[in-house]
C-alpha cells in the first residue's frame, strides 16, 4: 500500500471539520481524555477518518491510561508509515496513514505494558472512525 489518496488542502478542508483537519493534516494533537474511543469496548475495526482505510482492530486496543486510544499493533504493517519526529525537543516516532498520509499519532516502544509487542500506538481518537463488527 502506498499513498493512494492525494487531495489539496482545500479539498481536505471541505471534507473534514476544523479539528479533524488540524490533527489529520497539520499533525496536531487532540486534548487528552477527549475521545470516547480511549475506553470504548465496542468490538470492531478502527479506520482512518480521512480516507476510510482500516488501521487497527479493537482486539489490539488496551487502556494505557494516557488520555488517547492505545493499540499494541496496527492491523497490518503496510497500513501505517513511521516518520521520525523531533518537534518537541526529543525524538519520537510519528504514525501516519499509509493510504492518505494523515497524521494519526505516535508509537512508543518498551514502556513495560503487558502486551504482546510492548508497543503503544498512541492515536488521536479524532483520527479514527470505529466500524463496529456486525456479529
Amino acid at each position: 500500500m502506498g499513498i493512494e489518496v492525494e487531495k489539496t488542502d482545500a479539498e481536505w478542508r471541505s471534507e473534514l471539520s476544523a479539528a479533524e483537519f488540524n490533527v489529520l493534516r497539520e499533525a496536531g494533537t487532540e486534548q487528552p481524555f477527549s475521545s470516547s474511543y480511549e475506553t470504548d469496548s465496542t468490538v470492531g475495526v478502527y479506520a482512518c477518518r480521512a480516507c476510510g482505510v482500516e488501521l487497527f482492530r479493537s482486539e489490539t486496543k488496551f487502556d494505557a491510561h494516557c488520555g488517547w486510544p492505545s493499540f499494541y499493533e496496527p492491523l497490518a504493517e503496510d497500513r501505517v508509515v513511521y516518520i521520525e519526529d523531533k518537534s518537541l525537543f526529543r525524538s519520537r516516532i510519528e504514525v501516519r496513514c499509509a493510504n492518505c498520509n494523515s497524521h494519526l499519532g505516535h508509537v512508543f516502544k518498551g514502556e513495560g505494558f503487558d502486551t504482546p509487542t510492548d508497543d503503544r500506538f498512541c492515536i488521536n481518537g479524532i483520527s479514527l472512525k470505529l466500524e463496529p463488527s456486525s456479529s
